[in-house]
């Protein structure tokens, strides 16, 4: 069953579709506008406010906490009732250094807290603070997905193998249209959303605005 959405779908591959869609182009018009300008980079603050742009059009619940507890497997994220106190702990976490950052970034990936859409969200708040602190984002392009989600998936025991897949991947190519493009729709396939890519997108409104 799909979730309660602003569109009024019922069907949840349609809804999927959709949502993939409307979100990519929104991740699109991040990059190519001032968005980024006004978040400070690492805050709970400036993933709400991703979280919101890019889902503000689908879901009512776009940029709010979540009021639900959720679970993936056998793994259980921030319980309800830890999770505004976790969040607070998370923002105040250091992220100097690229080590100091990925464990931040792991630590909110525990805390999952939005309803749906945690993963795309995050990884584009994880690339705002290397951009900000160290110059370099991902380059999700070279990262693989089982790796990466396997790596996910141990990360809250130990960190270093995430570590090493995402050291490995680094590029300064922070204003690089292509390495963002790539490295959205390499977002959203490890989350399972391949059905439009961003440069289809995009040729798609050009084509729009020509006629």
């Amino acid at each position: 069953m799909a979730l309660e959405n602003k569109l009024g779908m019922t069907d949840s591959a349609e809804l999927a579709r959709q949502e993939e869609k409307i979100s990519k182009k929104k991740a699109l018009m991040m990059f190519e506008t001032d968005f980024f300008d006004s978040l400070k980079a690492g805050s709970f603050s400036a993933l709400a406010a991703i979280h919101r742009y890019l889902f503000e059009d689908i879901y009512e619940f776009a940029g709010k906490v979540r009021d639900v507890n959720l679970a993936k497997g056998n793994f259980r994220f921030a319980p309800l009732m830890y999770l505004d106190e976790a969040l607070k702990n998370i923002e105040k976490m250091p992220q100097s250094n690229f080590d100091e950052i990925i464990e931040k970034y792991v630590e909110m990936n525990i805390a999952h807290p939005f309803r749906d859409g945690n993963g795309r969200s995050t990884r584009i708040w994880l690339d705002n603070i290397l951009k900000t602190e160290l110059g370099q984002v991902i380059d999700c392009s070279r990262v693989d997905k089982d790796d990466y989600l396997l790596a996910m998936e141990r990360s809250p025991i130990k960190d270093i193998e995430i570590k090493y897949i995402l050291k490995n991947a680094l590029t300064d190519k922070i204003n690089d249209r292509d390495v963002y493009m790539k490295g959205i729709d390499n977002s959203y396939y490890y989350e399972g959303y391949s059905y439009y890519s961003i440069a289809s997108l995009t040729q798609a409104v050009k084509l729009c605005a020509n006629n």
